[in-house]
């Protein structure tokens, strides 16, 4: 039998009431997913930064960071999903790790960053979604924590939860990312290559006047390393490792036209979440998120009045985790200050990179009352990069 996309037809699983329509959505999401992969930065020789990258060049190289993507795509009107990083695999709770956040500008709900400001401290996964649909996440992402083990007693606990605006894609004020789809981006997480652009809380998003979603990237500094992911949603000039792309773009298709035309206006926000393996004190790792904002300043972005930007830093390194059952002090030898220009460079690189790599590999997506947003056009772009190099 043949079902139609976008019509739903509702059954029970084990006493769970649940929709063919996003069984049947996904599985042609994925479908065209494998059979038209979109490229990698790198994959179009755009190297940003003098550092190597990891060998998977993500958020994953560092060691024991896992990501986690649940994709909602049902009918023509939504298009949105979550997405989770776990900063090693025990539970987050009982096994904490330094950490910071950073505002660049503050339109936005951050749950859970006040703690952290208080007390350096990470205590749980990071989730990341679209805005009307933070609360039911984080009540979620609550039950998950009281349920782990060893945490029947537990009466507080600070969770953390990020998001970008979806609703020009997707039906926003459904709210329809709640439970289900947070513990399918748990049960997914893995410390393998990580899914990137129109995924999980990257569905719906658009950024630099194309498809914007999820992208990674990472940085080897010595023995260490720096793992960036993204969700961008926000406006401004597209510009690829300096050259101002957006806007030769614009003067390609309408020739003539003034080049100080400004870009569309576009409104929207931009979540970093940074992870090490770097023995930094909440106060380093503070000072590694401020410079992320370089990265993304450097692809042309506006930081509009309604830039909700924030950079959330974790470092993983055993040295530094804080363990339930441990000793009465905490913590080891962390380096020191003048030790830090190199890692701050890197994060700079790493973002800069993760925020391309969203782009490059977001797919067209088509949404809420039929808006279409183009993914970038890549092989216009690399003719370009191509011309401005004087190849």
């Amino acid at each position: 039998m043949k079902l139609p996309i976008g019509t739903a037809y509702d059954f029970y699983i084990n006493g769970r009431l649940a929709r063919l329509e996003l069984v049947v959505s996904l599985l042609v999401t994925m479908t065209a997913a494998q059979d038209a992969p979109r490229p990698r930065p790198t994959d179009c020789d755009i190297r940003i930064g003098s550092f190597a990258a990891g060998p998977l060049d993500a958020i994953t190289d560092v060691p024991g960071v896992r990501v986690g993507h649940a994709t909602l795509w049902r009918g023509d009107a939504i298009r949105s999903g979550v997405t989770v990083v776990l900063p090693h695999g025990e539970d987050p709770f009982r096994v904490k790790v330094p950490a910071a956040v950073v505002t660049r500008n503050g339109f936005g709900k951050l749950v859970g960053s006040t703690q952290i400001d208080e007390l350096g401290e990470l205590e749980s996964p990071i989730a990341l979604t679209s805005t009307l649909s933070v609360g039911r996440v984080a009540d979620a992402l609550v039950a998950w924590s009281l349920a782990q083990p060893g945490n029947e007693d537990v009466l507080s606990v600070n969770v953390v939860v990020g998001e970008t605006n979806d609703g020009w894609l997707n039906d926003i004020r459904a709210r329809p990312v709640g439970t289900d789809q947070l513990l399918d981006a748990l049960a997914a997480a893995s410390d393998g290559p990580v899914a990137g652009g129109a995924v999980g809380a990257g569905t719906g998003t658009r950024c630099l006047g194309f498809k914007g979603g999820i992208g990674t990237a990472s940085r080897r500094v010595g023995d260490h390393t720096i793992g960036v992911l993204v969700q961008t949603n926000f406006g401004g000039e597209l510009t690829i490792d300096g050259v101002p792309v957006g806007r030769l773009l614009r003067e390609r298709r309408s020739p003539g036209r003034d080049r100080r035309d400004a870009p569309p206006a576009e409104h929207g926000s931009c979540v970093i979440v940074i992870a090490t393996d770097a023995p930094l004190c909440a106060r380093n790792l503070r000072r590694l998120a401020e410079r992320s904002f370089a990265g993304m300043a450097r692809t042309g972005a506006s930081f509009s009045n309604g830039s909700g930007d924030y950079a959330i830093a974790f470092c993983n390194a055993g040295s530094q985790r804080v363990r339930a059952d441990g000793a009465a002090t905490t913590g080891g030898p962390v380096l020191r200050n003048d030790r830090m220009s190199p890692l701050f460079a890197a994060v700079a690189d790493a973002t800069e990179a993760a925020i391309l790599d969203s782009l490059f590999r977001a797919t067209t997506v088509t949404g809420r009352d039929g808006h279409v947003c183009e993914a970038l056009p890549i092989d216009e772009v690399t003719e370009l990069l191509r011309a401005a190099r004087g190849r």
